[in-house]
């Protein structure tokens, strides 16, 4: 089960990595186009579709992803501007039980292509320095530098492309 749920492998952070650095970036800056032009062409039954047993929807994946990466992109712009903010956790899995998990992947695709559009912007306007700042994040009780973040973002990115993409190879499997 362990490949079904991450098939790009688990993250791990690299640290003055600046090659895996470059990818990331460039994956947080390709992310809207690509889920777009993943999900280009499916329909309704496909949405239901799941890459794993007991995993999420493809719908449910697309959602997720416009949930985290705002919230992503609103802890790197905490980080740049407070000294080791806090930030805010929320429940994933409560957050794609919600009723807006029902509306049309559109809207999600519509945020992610901005959300994306803008990070990349930020991501490239950022100094050495400015990666190094941090957040705490109190869910895994550590400070975490943008840095990192950036790598688990483009990780995140690419992860859920993998999962759409396996979830349209099983056709309905799961």
């Amino acid at each position: 089960m362990s490949d079904l749920a991450y098939p790009i492998g688990r993250f791990k952070y690299e640290a003055g990595n600046t090659e895996k650095h470059h990818q990331a970036m460039d994956s947080i800056a390709r992310f809207g186009a690509a889920l777009e032009a993943v999900c280009r062409d499916i329909n309704d039954e496909q949405l239901a579709w799941r890459y794993r047993p007991d995993g999420w929807t493809i719908r449910q994946v697309v959602h997720h992803c416009a949930d985290s990466h705002s919230n992503g992109v609103v802890r790197f712009k905490l980080a740049l501007t407070e000294d080791t903010p806090r930030i805010k956790t929320y429940d994933e899995k409560a957050w794609s039980e919600l009723a807006d998990n029902q509306l049309p992947i559109v809207f999600s695709l519509g945020i992610l292509f901005g959300v994306h559009a803008r990070w990349d912007a930020l991501l490239k306007s950022m100094t050495p320095q400015d990666f190094e700042k941090r957040f705490f994040h109190p869910e895994h009780d550590r400070e975490i530098s943008l840095a990192e973040m950036t790598q688990l973002y483009g990780w995140h990115s690419n992860h859920h492309l993998a999962h759409i993409q396996q979830a349209l190879g099983f056709k309905g499997k799961y």
